[in-house]
């Protein structure tokens, strides 16, 4: 049994501290009475320090735990915790780094992570999204321009590279950004400077450089929309996010700590039943973390019981024009038919109000009711 307690421990499954009690008769003047075990050297604390000298590095001292919790990163699955190992490993080092994931799976919110334990300045962390930007300006928005450089350049401006000059840029939708552009950015990765367009002569610039896309580089490489050379260079520290459907067994905790922030701006906090989370376990979220987080809060803000039970959330439809039969359910033994209509009738009179931004009368035009029907429907979802 003590063998169980402290394999639970050193694998960070059991939060506790292991205590050594040395009997009386054999503790000299030298040693304490009660000292902590350090389960990962198997040596106590007073030998540890006698033997290892403390680390002089600042990024041995980050605690990557505390920045975990501070950015509100959650979940266990195996998956994430790797791209989280990966990502804390390769923090201290100066090499670019490429997040790959889907949309909404968490890539600027990992970016942060490398940043805040990079050792870099907290605040010195920019981020821009590729696709966002105007094709004209993207040399002068990311590099910086001298006045007079093209029309309507009537000062100076400092670029993207030069706002995170010793710390960290941010590129989010990378494979947005223009062939010509990326060739100016592989000079910046390899030889450390910025052209400002109208400059002439190169500016020296520190900045850890982080990218993100959910495109597949490697068909734009070979349809010739993106640089080969420019992807090798950055994938040095490559690091897969997985998509929601990849860590089901995450998504009750996500849910719970999306319910928590949302309920700090609600008068009458909501909770969710067992049933609602299997729901929600159970749907594949094509818009991954930021689908979910959706859902959560536009479901506890509409619903009119303190308590979410599975038809209460409302899941969004997902993007196409799908056959809206094929998603009835199968007739089996233990079906109640009166209850999926019900379950129905209460998802469609919530969304319909929903829509019309809880305009009782609008929401039944919708549904083509009256208004007295859906009032009815809501003073008996109140009991």
């Amino acid at each position: 049994m003590h063998a169980a307690w402290l394999l639970m421990v050193a694998s960070g499954e059991l939060p506790a501290r292991i205590l050594h009690i040395r009997p009386p008769r054999f503790v000299t003047a030298d040693k304490p009475l009660v000292s902590e075990v350090d389960l990962l050297l198997r040596e106590f604390p007073e030998v540890r320090s006698a033997q290892v000298p403390e680390p002089e590095s600042h990024y041995a001292s980050v605690d990557t735990g505390e920045i975990i919790r501070s950015l509100g990163i959650v979940g266990d699955h195996p998956e994430l915790k790797k791209a989280l190992e990966i990502a804390a490993t390769l923090a201290s080092s100066d090499v670019p780094i490429l997040i790959l994931g889907e949309t909404g799976t968490g890539k600027e919110l990992l970016a942060r992570f490398v940043h805040l334990a990079s050792g870099r300045p907290t605040e010195r962390f920019v981020t821009i999204n590729c696709a966002a930007i105007p094709n004209d300006l993207v040399e002068s928005i990311l590099f910086g321009h001298r006045k007079g450089s093209f029309t309507g350049a009537i000062s100076d401006q400092e670029g993207k590279f030069v706002q995170a000059d010793g710390g960290t840029l941010f590129l989010d939708e990378l494979g947005e950004l223009p062939l010509e552009t990326q060739a100016k950015l592989l000079r910046v990765v390899q030889e450390g400077q910025i052209e400002p367009v109208g400059a002439g002569k190169p500016v020296d610039v520190d900045v850890r450089l982080i990218a993100a896309t959910n495109a597949n580089l490697a068909r734009a490489i070979r349809r010739g929309k993106f640089r080969e050379d420019l992807y090798y260079r950055l994938n040095v520290g490559e690091i897969r996010l997985p998509a929601l459907r990849h860590r089901r067994s995450d998504i009750p905790k996500l849910a719970l700590a999306v319910l928590d922030r949302v309920n700090a701006s609600l008068k009458q906090p909501k909770r969710l039943t067992t049933a609602a989370l299997q729901r929600l376990q159970a749907h594949d979220w094509p818009g991954n973390i930021r689908d979910l987080a959706n859902v959560i809060e536009r479901s506890a803000r509409l619903a009119r019981s303190p308590v979410l039970d599975a038809d209460d959330l409302l899941l969004s439809e997902p993007v196409g024009h799908a056959d809206p039969l094929a998603a009835l359910p199968e007739p089996v033994e233990g079906f109640s038919l009166e209850e999926f209509l019900s379950s129905a009738r209460k998802q469609l009179v919530l969304r319909a109000l929903e829509i019309s931004q809880g305009n009782q009368s609008e929401a039944a035009r919708l549904l083509g009711v009256t208004p007295q029907a859906v009032h009815k429907f809501l003073r008996k979802t109140k009991q």
